[in-house]
């Protein structure tokens, strides 16, 4: 979700300001993934690198970030949302964590739709942490090195329980990962939209799906094999 910086820069307001319309627009966005029967989304809503902002503006993200849970929960439980965290939550501020903790107990049991936020994480640290993980469940015996393969390996990813994504989406014109799911996303399709993310619409959502829908997914295979076969041509006499 980039450019809200920019986006206030260039209506003369405070980068606040931005990261504040920003937090609107994914209460739209998520409105319209429901609307579309979208049934996962997941929202890079701060990565491990955004620390190093100015100080100001990360615990301005930080009181956003509680603003946002707080006013939110509600409407996930009305709409029975699931809400899922990825990353490393605990290492947030005690209060924006103590709200986190509130909206994951109170919609963990809701399993039709759920919502992704991938807070202070970054996907190399994931794998890092992962394979920490898998390399502890080894010397505790629980893993045998011989039988890793990927099924296996990404139980120990923070998005072990959740399905990899088909597309991911950035706004604001850049055109890069910047360490989000690079392993779970091998296979996704990519839309860069030059849209800042405050103004990031119904529109333009539907749009990035409308070009996932015309892309050939083949995951290594030709053309040929993933398209059905033509039928048979009938001659009639």
């Amino acid at each position: 979700m980039d450019g809200n910086g920019r986006w206030a820069r260039e209506r003369g307001l405070p980068r606040i300001e931005g990261h504040r319309q920003g937090v609107e627009n994914v209460r739209r966005i998520v409105g319209v993934a429901k609307e579309l029967g979208l049934p996962y989304v997941t929202l890079y809503a701060f990565s491990a690198e955004n620390w190093r902002r100015p100080a100001e503006e990360v615990g301005a993200l930080m009181v956003l970030l509680e603003i946002f849970l707080e006013r939110y929960t509600r409407e996930l439980e009305e709409n029975e949302v699931r809400l899922r965290v990825i990353g490393r939550p605990d290492q947030l501020p005690d209060r924006a964590r103590a709200c986190l903790d509130r909206a994951l107990a109170r919609t963990a049991h809701f399993t039709e739709r759920t919502i992704v936020l991938a807070l202070n994480y970054g996907s190399r640290q994931e794998t890092l942490d992962a394979a920490r993980a898998y390399a502890e469940a080894v010397k505790a015996g629980k893993e045998n090195p011989a039988e890793l393969d990927w099924p296996r390996f990404t139980r120990y990813l923070s998005t072990g329980d959740l399905p990899d994504p088909d597309l991911i989406i950035r706004t604001s014109g850049e055109s890069r990962l910047s360490n989000f799911l690079l392993l779970q996303g091998a296979y996704a399709e990519m839309y860069f939209s030059p849209v800042y993310w405050p103004e990031f619409s119904r529109t333009h959502l539907v749009e990035a799906i409308e070009a996932y829908k015309r892309r050939e997914r083949r995951f290594g295979q030709t053309g040929e094999q993933v398209r059905p076969a033509a039928p048979e041509a009938v001659l009639h006499q």
